[in-house]
């Protein structure tokens, strides 16, 4: 140890860094104990002084506070600013700013920084010991987030229920496992070209070769070159047109083609889904009525032959393994749904995030406006998007205004508390099926002429879907034509006439 390792603790002993590694039980565990290096601060500090340019290798990776000495932190803090300033950053300029600190004071004043900069001894190694440093500054935040978390619990208190300090005690531990994952910054043109090439191997080795996770659905993954990560997709419409069976349908593609290798995920992924409306069982059942091709109403009633039978228990089976997990409890705050999805990503894995649906979603804290409200959930789905770096899909709800409307399919402005969800989302799109409202336009009988033409009608849209893609960041909007099988709540491609042709050939 050299002979500036001695330093003074917050009592005003002085502890040094072999002190602190004889620390005792939890009790002893005290400020003079806390895991640190103070020769490592030194070395660092006297690399800058001696070398500006060594900041910039060590500048994304330790701030000012990272440091134990306060006064070591502040003099990073003051040669930090100099140097962001493109002035220099020495001994003697730095001397200018300190000269009224007392904490300096105490280790020499003046002389202790040219003997930092003296002491120096290779700049090879600063990026070691910003590493080093901001490591132990880690280690103390996490001894005192466990101090907090034990004094909480420790308190019987009304308004801080068990739940919600877990949820607490989550977030702040994921924010401080991000602490140190910083921007790369400019990189050179080749780790910029690899990257590309490998996002190209990766989309190569993909079914249909996309950059992002493919639906399952060519038409809609040719407009939006599958699901990308870090997006926010909404998927909107009214009631019965099909949201949560085309989400379903589509959780239910990504899960059963995943596969991995030792690069990562090759095609499919592991889906987690929120279902704040049905249960886990009914949302199951839609799945293997599609698998199994057994109409959801008989499996609800219990009404299949034995030859359904056997093939709602072959899909279960098959399926059993499948990496799609649900979550269906109620009402959900943005926090938890935020917790919870970093805790499956941890555990599992996590590529796809559905969420059934956005208005049943509760913000974090009561707002004096549902728009408000809907706002600081639309934020959460994004930052969740953002952090995880996975795509999510939002479900919501319309407002009745589309009803008004001689053309009944929607727009963005149809969208409920639409400011906030327009705004936030990278992709907007909507489920539309004419063929819903068509039913309900039937003539009377004894009107055989408009009676022609509805069936006329109802032939054509019989079975047909679209999904509009009203809003896209990064890629064109427009109409995706689909099948919709009602029986089986099941969205489909749907065959052109040329490929019905060609089938009829054979």
């Amino acid at each position: 140890m050299n002979e500036f390792a001695t330093i003074r603790s917050v009592s005003g002993h002085e502890t040094t860094q072999s002190d602190a590694g004889q620390g005792g039980s939890d009790a002893e565990l005290t400020a003079q104990a806390l895991p640190h290096s103070i020769e490592a601060e030194q070395q660092l500090l006297g690399a800058i002084l001696t070398n500006n340019d060594v900041y910039d290798r060590v500048a994304a990776i330790i701030k000012a506070d990272h440091f134990y000495d306060p006064v070591h932190a502040r003099i990073y803090e003051v040669a930090s600013s100099r140097i962001a300033k493109n002035a220099l950053a020495s001994p003697v300029t730095i001397k200018a700013f300190m000269e009224g600190d007392e904490g300096l004071k105490e280790l020499g004043g003046p002389a202790y920084l040219a003997r930092l900069a003296g002491a120096a001894i290779s700049s090879f190694a600063v990026r070691d010991y910003a590493q080093m440093i901001h490591d132990l500054a880690v280690r103390r935040e996490l001894i005192g987030l466990g101090r907090e978390i034990a004094a909480k619990a420790g308190r019987v208190d009304i308004e801080s229920e068990p739940r919600e300090q877990i949820v607490e005690a989550e977030q702040q531990l994921y924010r401080l496992s991000e602490q140190g994952q910083t921007g790369t910054g400019f990189q050179t043109f080749l780790n910029a070209v690899t990257d590309a090439v490998n996002v190209a191997a990766a989309a190569y080795k993909r079914t249909g070769g996309l950059a992002g996770i493919s639906t399952g659905l060519d038409d809609m993954d040719k407009k939006l070159g599958g699901l990308h990560k870090s997006d926010l997709l909404i998927l909107a419409g009214r009631p019965s047109m099909g949201k949560t069976s085309l989400a379903t349908n589509i959780a239910f593609n990504i899960a059963k083609k995943y596969q991995r290798d030792e690069n990562g995920t090759v095609d499919g992924g592991v889906v987690g889904f929120y279902s704040l409306e049905m249960s886990a069982e009914q949302l199951a059942s839609r799945i293997l009525s599609e698998a199994a091709e057994v109409p959801s109403e008989l499996i609800r009633r219990g009404d299949m032959n034995e030859g359904e039978f056997r093939r709602f228990v072959e899909a279960a089976r098959t399926l059993e393994s499948c990496p799609l997990y649900i979550d269906d409890t109620p009402a959900l705050p943005i926090s938890q749904l935020a917790a919870r999805a970093r805790r499956l990503k941890r555990t599992h894995g996590l590529d796809v995030l559905i969420v059934d649906y956005l208005q049943l979603v509760r913000p974090a804290t009561a707002k004096d406006s549902r728009v408000n409200e809907v706002s600081e959930i639309t934020q959460g789905l994004k930052a969740i998007a953002k952090e995880l770096d996975i795509p999510v899909i939002a479900l919501s709800q319309l407002s009745r205004q589309v009803e008004n409307r001689e053309d009944k399919r929607p727009q963005l402005s149809d969208l409920r508390e639409s400011g906030s969800i327009e705004q936030d989302a990278d992709v907007v799109m909507f489920v539309f099926r004419e063929e819903y409202y068509a039913e309900r336009e039937k003539p009377s009988d004894d009107r055989l002429d408009e009676m022609a033409s509805w069936q006329e009608r109802m032939s054509r849209l019989h079975g047909r879907a679209e999904v509009i893609i009203g809003k896209q960041r990064h890629g064109p909007i427009g109409t995706v034509e689909l099948s919709f099988e009602g029986r089986f709540t099941r969205f489909g491609n749907l065959a052109r006439q040329h490929q019905v042709e060609q089938a009829g050939s054979f």
